[in-house]
């Protein structure tokens, strides 16, 4: 594999036949007082979660932004990246062994992080077992393309790991959307695509799990999204969240005859830290089973279009 596309190779143990997944819609306009109130707040979750019986916890894409209820009044706008990246160095430590300790699975949204002279919006996934993986994000949106604001820089390289015997992939917010993205996974025998968002309007939020719904049924997968819930007020300026969760299967009546598994539908605020999404037993499974033959009812296989000839009539 070349390095914008690597593909993991351990460890080879047996895929599960279903999953739960807690999909927390966190609201990151809850105060707080500081970096440790908010790891003692993600702890809670992964307790609840544990409890639940959930192999994993995930948070959206820039959960972290709920850090900025504490930051100094005095970092302005185009401040924000440096700041929660250098708070992202001691959370990433930290949530390290909150993983270890808790026995499950910790996707912790995405953070700002250093990458050279620029910063990357990098999401990171803690496995009970120490691994650690990290994905970046490959389309950034005008926001985060603002010299004025969150300038941040593309990732350039998609991973896929082995989690509990799953290949699986995260596709961070606009990323999900790229059919582009969807066609280089195809022939990878994807199992789980891991989807954290933040998104400002109900358009936005309907953009991601419309496209994550049809990457669950092109690339006959499971996909998962959560998004970030409330309104963050800096520099006098309201930023705005609408999220809400869901998870998505193929298309089958095998399955679901909606694609749909799960949902907790969108909200823009929400009391306290949020609302938790406990998806119980998705049959990643089966889903494996149906597309590597087991009697779908569409499904071709990966399948290619270089043959196809384009025409403009």
């Amino acid at each position: 594999m070349t390095r914008k596309h690597r593909l993991a190779t351990a460890p080879s143990t047996p895929s599960p036949p279903t999953i739960t997944l807690a999909l927390w819609a966190t609201n990151v306009a809850a105060p707080l007082a500081d970096l440790g109130a908010w790891l003692a707040t993600v702890e809670a979750q992964l307790v609840a979660a544990a409890d639940a019986g959930a192999d994993l916890l995930m948070l959206p894409e820039y959960a972290c932004m709920q850090w900025l209820t504490f930051a100094p009044g005095d970092v302005r706008a185009y401040e924000e990246i440096a700041w929660m990246a250098g708070e992202a160095e001691s959370a990433v430590v930290r949530l390290a062994e909150v993983a270890r300790r808790r026995d499950v699975a910790l996707l912790a949204g995405t953070m700002p992080a250093r990458q050279g002279q620029d910063h990357v919006n990098r999401a990171h996934l803690f496995l009970p077992d120490g691994r650690h993986y990290c994905q970046d994000k490959l389309c950034l949106t005008p926001t985060e393309k603002d010299p004025d604001a969150w300038w941040l820089t593309p990732g350039d390289k998609l991973d896929v790991f082995i989690w509990q015997g799953l290949r699986t992939a995260i596709a961070v917010c606009l990323d999900v959307e790229l059919p582009a993205l969807a066609t280089r996974l195809q022939p990878l025998d994807i199992d789980l695509i891991l989807v954290p968002s933040m998104t400002s309007r109900l358009s936005g939020y309907h953009r991601v799990t419309a496209c994550a719904k049809a990457r669950a049924v092109e690339l006959f997968t499971v996909v998962a999204t959560v998004g970030t819930v409330g309104t963050v007020v800096r520099d006098g300026v309201a930023e705005p969240n609408v999220g809400g969760a869901a998870v998505f299967v193929p298309c089958e009546e095998a399955l679901a005859a909606t694609g749909e598994v799960a949902r907790l539908d969108p909200m823009a605020e929400a009391q306290g830290p949020g609302e938790v999404l406990l998806a119980r037993d998705i049959p990643v499974g089966r889903v494996r089973a149906l597309r590597h033959g087991g009697a779908a009812e569409a499904w071709p296989g990966p399948w290619e279009a270089g043959h196809v000839q384009v025409r403009v009539c």
